[in-house]
């Protein structure tokens, strides 16, 4: 469940309410009745775990498993002198 943080416009009053998504938004400051506002900050994401990232879910190869390539195309033939 998310945590929201809010201020007081009124007494500077900060608090942190856990909230589901569908829940309204808090008006009133349970210190004074005043009018409050959801404050909004930078939120850090840290992805763990595996397949985050194309390396992550790449197939290693190992010592004995031999590496294919592809073979080059090879070149057009040169046009015969006459």
């Amino acid at each position: 469940m998310p945590t929201y943080q809010y201020a007081c416009n009124a007494c500077a009053h900060e608090f942190e309410a856990f909230q589901s998504f569908s829940d309204a938004s808090l008006t009133q400051c349970p210190e004074c009745k005043g009018e409050i506002r959801k404050v909004y900050s930078a939120v850090g994401v840290v992805f763990k775990g595996s397949g985050f990232y194309k390396t992550d879910s790449a197939k290693k190869t190992t010592a004995s498993e031999p590496v294919k390539t592809e073979p080059a195309p090879a070149a057009p033939a040169a046009p015969k002198a006459d």
